[in-house]
């Protein structure tokens, strides 16, 4: 395993997960069934997508629900779609782009509302001058740890 990816697990530990794989190594779904036991997951949000999507779906439990977000490593090879039915799992995107203005506010109120009502805070990976923006790119190439934002002033 990389360095890199090391630091990631590190960190999503630090943040709160209980368990963390690596899902570059083959045996991580042996080690992912032999921490949970017979239990199985509910709810997956994806923003990976490619290959590694039909691991995640076999780690799935009957009823559970995959949110897909993105797909930056490419289109899903060879997905078996049986997977879908004998457990009845729902796949769902979500595509921010597609809401309305009205809909934009509605979910940001809510985002606040949660943020404000638990404490939470979002995770910000590193934050750039506008005037710097080739950076801020070539941080999110590089596989930020939380987001990446642009300062603009006024």
């Amino acid at each position: 395993m990389r360095v890199a990816d090391r630091q990631y697990l590190r960190r999503t530990r630090e943040i709160g997960a209980d368990l963390t794989f690596d899902p570059t190594d083959a045996d991580w779904k042996k080690a992912f069934k032999d921490q949970l036991g017979k239990k199985r997951v509910d709810l997956a949000i994806d923003n990976i997508g490619g290959p590694l999507f039909n691991d995640l779906i076999e780690v799935m439990g009957n009823h559970g629900r995959v949110s897909v977000v993105g797909r930056l490593a490419g289109p899903v090879p060879d997905f078996n779609t049986a997977t879908l039915f004998f457990r009845r799992l729902r796949i769902g995107g979500v595509a921010v782009h597609a809401y309305t203005v009205a809909d934009a506010r509605s979910a940001w109120g809510e985002v606040l509302s949660l943020l404000n009502r638990t404490g939470a805070k979002p995770l910000i990976d590193s934050v750039h001058p506008f005037e710097n923006l080739k950076d801020a790119f070539a941080q999110l190439a590089r596989g930020p740890m939380g987001k990446v934002l642009i300062r603009v002033k006024p």
